[in-house]
């Protein structure tokens, strides 16, 4: 293993959801401070899991020295906190000098996603800019959020400073461009470490799976595209020889094998290291040491698991049931990146439309490929993907024909140059999320969210409309929002994904209070890819799975009002038939208590 041993300044940890970007840079902040390195870590993913890890309560602004590691710091960037403080610093220094409706509206106007990114971002390239912190440490360790969100914040340095170099009036949706001349250089400055070979290292990390692999690869490309070209593989989480001849263990390491042998080229030309599969969750000083540690094979694993109650591995077939009572909705799937949503969204798709129904199949996530899961398709089942880019070009053409239509040369050019700014990709999206809500009026739509933090700055987005149409809204007169309807459950259910694993389970809970604070109450979780409820003799494989039970049993008891279990999968659910066999037989209508189908 070299990524650690050869690290530059800037180390930066991405890949798919759930691949282990967390426990990796975790572990090599670690190995790197117990050498006698200075080392920061700093998470930039929203629903950042390092206090969970470490034991340790994270905050941002202010680096947080980590127990029993000498010389490491840790640090999150929170973009609540950050949008605070820029809406404070943009909005003080005029507060007391305006009247109170003015500074109202400029709080208002700064509430957005675009804020909130924007806001965030600073705070990204400020470490890699900031000459003070630069020099205190000695490597400065990135665990970014899932692929889709961090390929956005890798190139918006280049993206910002671009707009900020070609806008000539003035202006911009964060107000006067010439408060921003202090970004203008901390972006190019920014766009100069990232590009630097020297100083910045892309470390891609991916499970031994086809589908991390191809998202790695694509990485790789995107990455290489914007000049950013010293990168590493880390394949994490291989099923290691233990010596069993267990049916579950070998086929996972023959899958394994077969996903690294069929690896796209563009990955092969890259340095790479393999980690093994561990059994024990990643949480604590002492466990990160380990990882990095070779395996011994002969060590003991552990105890032998304990199985749930059969009362708590109820079945995805019974919650198909629940959901298809009304004939017609919005099912959103959330949850952290690599739990598995998008399986477990294609799978409930597939099963409505087997009992008959018309069915939307989308996802909001960027670097989400949902029509892989569905394999060939469907009777009855739509796919489709909310794609940021697309979105964006149809709202720049939308507004450049009406509102632009009967500008003079001038403000047209004006509305153009307004156009080309990153957060307008946030309001398209938006604007494409509250169109799929509506459909769900009318059918089944079954929602693939992107990772927890994604979604969650989409809601902030969802709630600041409802908030301005409020505002706006005459005494009396009736509306709707999207929020509304989010909030409703008649209208929608949320499902919450996890892993049967400390850190995903408290993650999972974390998403549940935060949608909770937004007024949706999520209607149930699923557990997904259990060991506990897959039949193995392997000692790792057993010991991983004696976590489970007791995890299992925390779901229903503390945080959901219902839970279903699915079962680890020898073989990936792709394809129409592998995802209806995933959720099972179809419950009677006895069992049901005799729900009938509604109107489609």
């Amino acid at each position: 293993m070299t990524w650690h041993t050869e690290a530059t300044k800037f180390l930066f940890f991405t890949g798919k959801g759930g691949v282990g970007k967390t426990s990796l840079a975790c572990a090599t902040a670690v190995r790197l401070a117990d050498a006698g390195r200075r080392v920061l870590l700093v998470s930039t993913d929203p629903a950042s899991n390092l206090s969970d890890v470490f034991g340790t309560d994270i905050g941002s602004g202010t680096p947080t020295p980590i127990g029993g590691v000498a010389n490491l710091n840790a640090l999150n960037i929170d973009p609540n906190a950050a949008a605070q403080s820029y809406r404070d610093r943009v909005v003080g220094p005029v507060r007391g000098s305006l009247p109170d409706e003015v500074i109202r509206r400029m709080e208002e106007e700064l509430s957005g996603a675009c804020t909130t990114e924007i806001a965030a971002f600073d705070e990204f390239t400020g470490l890699l800019t900031d000459a003070q912190t630069v020099g205190r440490y000695d490597h400065i360790i990135f665990d970014t959020a899932p692929t889709g969100h961090t390929l956005r914040l890798l190139t918006l340095p280049g993206a910002w400073s671009d707009f900020l170099d070609t806008n000539t009036g003035g202006a911009s949706c964060l107000g006067p461009l010439s408060g921003l001349e202090k970004q203008r250089l901390q972006y190019h400055s920014a766009v100069e470490s990232l590009t630097d070979a020297d100083r910045t290292t892309i470390v891609l990390v991916s499970r031994p799976q086809k589908a991390a692999l191809a998202e790695a690869a694509r990485t790789s490309t995107e990455l290489h595209a914007i000049g950013v070209k010293n990168q590493r593989l880390v394949v994490n989480g291989v099923m290691p020889d233990t010596g069993s001849d267990d049916p579950l263990a070998r086929s996972m390491r023959q899958r394994d094998a077969e996903a690294v042998g069929a690896m796209p080229g563009s990955l092969r030309s890259l340095p790479a290291d393999e980690v093994v599969l561990r059994p024990v969750n990643l949480v604590g000083v002492d466990a990160l040491r380990a990882l990095l540690d070779p395996f011994d094979p002969s060590a003991d694993f552990g105890a032998p698991a304990s199985s749930p109650e059969a009362a708590e591995t109820r079945r995805l077939a019974e919650l198909v049931s629940a959901v298809e009572a009304d004939g017609h909705g919005l099912v959103m799937v959330m949850g952290k990146g690599g739990v598995g949503k998008t399986t477990i969204a294609a799978a409930i798709a597939a099963e409505l439309a087997r009992r008959g129904y018309g069915v939307h199949l989308t996802t909001t996530d960027p670097a989400a490929h949902i029509a892989d899961a569905i394999g060939g398709g469907a009777d009855r089942l739509e796919v489709s993907r909310i794609d940021p880019r697309a979105e964006t070009e149809a709202y720049r053409s939308r507004v450049l024909e009406t509102k632009g239509k009967d500008l003079d040369l001038q403000g047209r050019a004006l509305l153009e140059e307004d156009l080309r700014s990153p957060c307008t990709e946030e309001i398209a999206v938006f604007q494409a999320f509250s169109r799929v809500i509506k459909e769900s009026q009318k059918r089944f739509v079954v929602m693939d969210t992107a990772p927890t933090g994604h979604t969650l700055l989409l809601l902030d987005a969802t709630g600041s409309y409802h908030r301005e149409i409020e505002r706006h809204a005459k005494s009396g007169t009736r509306f709707t929002t999207p929020m509304m309807r989010l909030q409703d459950p008649k209208q929608t259910k949320v499902l919450i994904v996890t892993l049967p694993e400390t850190t995903p389970v408290l993650e999972a809970a974390g998403l549940q209070d935060e949608l909770r604070r937004a007024g949706v109450e999520p209607y149930a979780w699923v557990i997904n890819a259990s060991l506990s409820v897959a039949e193995t003799t392997d000692p790792l494989l057993r010991a991983r799975a004696a976590g489970e039970a007791s995890l299992i049993r925390a779901v229903h008891a503390e945080h959901a009002a219902r839970a279903f279990v699915v079962p680890w999968q020898a073989e990936p659910p792709v394809g129409v038939d592998a995802l209806l066999r995933l959720v099972g037989e179809p419950i009677s209508p006895a069992a049901t208590g005799g729900m009938e189908r509604g109107s489609q």
